[in-house]
This record gives structure tokens, sequence and C-alpha cells, in this order.
């Protein structure tokens, strides 16, 4: 007769599973995507490495699913951003604003994720990754233009800018280590603002999007 899983095993295995990645994500958060390794990440959840091979077979697999895991849940933080906003340009501003919060204003995972070197094998990943948050500024750069709300330009080339923006803010040589979670929220207003002027909105509108655009927490993946 075959072996049949039972329900209880199958959700214990996925819990298992999520704690690894869970140990992964913080490793990632506080010392970059480097310090992602097996034997590592098995002390943190209290397992012997050779269970973290049971679900990852190799450290790339592990890296891979953190990578993608990661992803997920950045493009779910700005969608869920902009989908709460009422208009293109707010949900322009809510967009860059959340990205900025969670890369600049958060842990270095975001950074690390879409900067640090990598295995070539998952290259391919950081590159989807980062087309998938141009893809996304593109959108609401494209739906604000569409209102009247900026003035006519290449939209794909300001979706690679804001991002790259972005992101080098989080990880370029004057980024630094934040531990007052003010001073945290400001460098991410700063960046944003930062962003909607290259766009073409006017300054005091912009600082206004800023301040009422939602920055949200940095979420598990």
């Amino acid at each position: 007769m075959a072996y049949r899983r039972t329900e209880r095993l199958i959700e214990r295995l996925a819990a298992r599973r999520e704690d690894i990645l869970l140990a992964a994500r913080e490793l990632a958060a506080e010392r970059g995507i480097a310090a992602v390794q097996i034997a590592p990440v098995a002390e943190r959840v209290g397992i012997a490495a050779g269970t973290v091979y049971r679900y990852f077979p190799a450290k790339s697999d592990l890296v891979a699913a953190l990578l993608q895991a990661t992803a997920e849940a950045e493009i779910a933080a700005i969608r869920t951003a902009a989908a709460s906003a009422p208009g293109a340009l707010s949900a322009l501003a809510a967009a860059i604003m959340t990205f900025a919060a969670r890369t600049i204003g958060g842990p270095r995972l975001v950074a690390a994720a879409l900067s640090e070197p990598i295995d070539a094998g998952l290259d391919s990943l950081r590159v989807a990754f980062r087309r998938t948050l141009m893809a996304e500024f593109e959108v609401h750069i494209r739906a604000a233009a569409a209102a009247g709300h900026l003035p006519l330009q290449d939209t794909g080339i300001a979706a690679a800018a804001v991002l790259g923006a972005l992101v080098e803010c989080a990880i370029g040589p004057f980024a630094q280590e934040r531990p007052n979670p003010i001073d945290r929220k400001a460098a991410a207003q700063a960046a944003a603002l930062l962003t909607l002027r290259a766009l073409g909105i006017a300054d005091a509108r912009a600082r206004g999007l800023i301040v009422q655009a939602p920055s949200s927490p940095q979420d598990g993946p």
C-alpha cells in the first residue's frame, strides 16, 4: 500500500519550510544575501543542517526561494498601497513611498535582493524582480500622465529611473544605518520626494502627496 501523507504532516512540513525561509530572511535583512548559509539558518531555526537540505537541496535553492518570496511580498505591498489611493497621482505616490519605506526605511533585505552579488544561476531571478518592479511603477506613471498630472515622457525610462534612484538611495555610498525609525522614515520620504519631482510634479504638491502616502513596514515573505 502506497504511503500517503496526512493533512497534519503536510501542514507540519509546510510550517517547517516557512520557518527556514523566515530564518533566511532574517539573516539577509541583518547582514545581506551572503549571510544566507545552511548552517546559520539551521541554527536559527533550531534544527540540524541536514533537515534544511531536505527542504532545499542546495544553498542556491534556499536563496532562490527567498528571492521569489521577497519579490512577491514587495509587489503585493505596492499594489495594496496603490489600490487604496483615491486617484492616479496619489496611487503613484503611494507605490513609490511604499517601496521607499520598505527599501530605505526598513531592513536591508530588499536592497540586498536587488543589488548584492549572487550565484550566476540566480541572477535571472533578480533581473525578473527588477523588471516586475519597473513594470509596476510604469503602470502608475502612465495612468498619472494620462490623467494630466504629469508631463508627457517615456514612461519606461521614467520607471527605470525611479527604481534606480530608490535602490541607489538604499545601497549607495551615502546610504547609512538609521536605528531611529523617525530618521528612516525621513530618508524614505526624501527619496520618494526626489522621484516625484523628477517625474514633473511641482514641489509643494509632491510634498503633500508624500505626507499623505501610506508607508508600510517590512513584512515577512
